[in-house]
């Protein structure tokens, strides 16, 4: 059986990440959405809410589950049985982060193989992080996320905005 994984922090889950996903899904016998748990990151939503998010937008994908993870891509990989990590690209900067951690990878486990798949031109630029700025001035994602949680993504960061928080980008940054 040929398990991958698709790994990543996935706040929130955008429609980049469900093609990506279902992609993957088409090229393995099981794809486990692996929903990370980073410790140096805030989240805007809880790992449960995450995982929970992926699984409704990839509900009609049958060989695909969603889980949720802390630790080493690694540790994660054997205890799956998993064949392959596949990550997405948007650019060239990209490739280089992601080549670097399959080499990092492959030093602590040498049978680890890492599959890159480009996202379609259409989703290059449509990053959370790009998700959460505009959702949290009441801007429409509804292009960004999958449709059954986009009225939660823009609910949940709108009232964060209204929370008086500082947008998640300032005038000038990228």
């Amino acid at each position: 059986m040929k398990r991958c994984i698709y790994p990543g922090s996935f706040d929130p889950f955008t429609n980049g990440h469900a093609d990506i996903a279902r992609r993957a899904a088409r090229l393995c016998d099981e794809l486990i959405v692996a929903v990370l748990h980073n410790r140096a990151k805030e989240p805007a939503f809880t790992l449960e809410e995450r995982v929970a998010m992926a699984a409704r937008a990839l509900r009609d994908v049958p060989n695909c589950r969603v889980d949720g993870f802390e630790g080493l891509m690694v540790d994660y990989f054997r205890k799956t049985g998993a064949t392959a990590v596949v990550r997405g690209l948007r650019s060239e900067s990209d490739f280089r982060y992601e080549a670097e951690i399959a080499a990092a990878n492959r030093i602590l486990l040498p049978e680890f193989e890492s599959i890159l798949l480009p996202c379609r031109t259409d989703l290059a630029f449509t990053s959370a992080k790009i998700v959460r700025e505009v959702a949290s001035y009441g801007g429409d994602i509804r292009g960004m996320v999958p449709p059954e949680i986009a009225d939660e993504v823009a609910r949940r960061l709108l009232r964060r905005d209204l929370r008086g928080e500082a947008p998640l980008l300032s005038e000038g940054e990228g």
